[in-house]
């Protein structure tokens, strides 16, 4: 996956043919060292040109700032038209040359989701940042939801939706002590309080169940019920009661309203992201599998392109991903570690401030025709170079001074 498609081979005595060469636009490179057992050296910029002048360039006696130019044999790169293209690309390079060290050199961490512990007794709806997976790389163990800006929004939606069910938010092993003296919770009615037999198992199994499916219809279970229940109780003519549920209607749009569009059942967020191309007429399209990302595709529109067969290109590039296509770990430990991951990619693109590109997400199938028009947006959308900010790459060690 987006792989560096192009290199150079490094000699001092030449340099000044070798930077007129490089591009002066933004991307990926590694810089290879004349040592063979030597760690490679990895940047992103926003000029290839000026920041290899600057690392490859005579030292400056005068300063401190990092030159390679004794270091460098070869370097590897790929120009890169988007923030998000330039991110990804740095992500897959540092993942696969610094496994153990990537998530440092890129801060990662992976996306807050929220979780339905399905496999405790009496389950609770929390915030995690750790997805288990299965053998097939699908969410296991519970339900998983998100993900979020941050934890602190997951929490803030969780706190309001929880307040329309009676599921325990306490993180205490439950006995069913009849002794036990409770919490707030359940005092207020807010819990079926299971810590001291309050309900039944199978009462309480009924309530997750109205959870999970909330989180997994997006709210769209609980809309239904309150709806039936407030056209019966108008239908008997307890207008009181179909006031009440009116009420719980207006909170559950409420609750709602706060969601992040990109927040589902992690299994179920499907998706394609539109990046601007390296050129004027091609569109870098990356889909989002069960919140994994897939291999992009770079879908360039010529003058004498049809609609129909622009069409036919993205839906055979969208239908033809699998979930066992995208799972390229060894085991389901690495699985849930990568999800994670690829969520914290997508969440901090969508999150980004301005926000280059646009999304379209899969329902029951995939918009392919606002996907075109999108497309053409951008096609149409005056070119601008995105603010890419310099990161120093691999050699933790050493430091640049500007």
């Amino acid at each position: 996956m987006l792989e560096l498609d192009s290199g150079l081979e490094f000699n001092p005595a030449s340099d000044a043919e070798f930077f007129s060469l490089l591009p002066a636009k933004p991307g990926v490179c590694l810089i290879f060292a004349q040592q063979a057992n030597a760690e490679p050296y990895l940047i992103r910029t926003a000029d290839l040109r000026r920041r290899l002048q600057r690392l490859l360039g005579p030292p400056d006696p005068t300063t401190k700032r990092l030159n390679l130019r004794e270091f460098a044999r070869e370097v590897r790169y790929r120009e890169t038209a988007s923030a998000f293209e330039q991110t990804l690309t740095y992500y897959k390079q540092a993942q696969q040359f610094f496994p153990t060290r990537y998530r440092d050199m890129m801060r990662v961490r992976p996306a807050a989701v929220l979780k339905v512990s399905l496999r405790n007794a009496y389950p609770r709806c929390f915030v995690t940042r750790h997805i288990s997976v299965d053998e097939c790389g699908l969410p296991n163990g519970g339900a998983f939801y998100g993900p979020f800006a941050s934890r602190r929004s997951a929490e803030a939606f969780a706190e309001k939706f929880l307040d329309l069910f009676k599921v325990r938010r306490c993180q205490i092993k439950i006995r069913r002590d009849p002794t036990f003296p409770g919490c707030l919770y359940s005092e207020m009615k807010m819990c079926l309080a299971p810590c001291f037999a309050g309900c039944s198992k199978e009462e309480y199994d009924v309530e997750v169940n109205r959870l999970v499916a909330f989180l997994d219809t997006n709210g769209n279970s609980l809309r239904t019920a309150f709806e039936q229940e407030r056209e019966r109780a108008s239908e008997d003519l307890d207008f009181e009661k179909a006031a009440s549920v009116h009420k719980k209607l207006e909170k559950l749009d409420e609750v709602l309203r706060g969601r992040s569009e990109l927040a589902r059942r992690i299994q179920d967020l499907d998706a394609v992201i539109l990046q601007r191309g390296g050129d004027n007429k091609t569109i870098g399209l990356f889909a989002v599998r069960g919140g994994k990302i897939a291999e992009p595709f770079f879908l360039r529109f010529e003058a004498t392109s049809q609609p129909a067969s622009a069409e036919e290109t993205v839906r055979d590039y969208l239908e033809g991903i699998t979930n066992q296509e995208l799972l390229r770990v060894k085991n389901s430990r690495q699985a849930g570690r990568e999800l994670g991951e690829h969520l914290w990619l997508v969440t901090r693109w969508f999150h980004s401030n301005p926000r280059d590109g646009e999304i379209f997400f899969r329902d029951k199938d995939w918009p392919y025709r606002r996907i075109l028009r999108g497309c053409t947006r951008l096609l149409s959308a005056k070119q601008e170079t995105p603010e890419q900010t310099d990161v120093a790459g691999a050699n933790s060690n050493s430091e640049e001074r500007k």
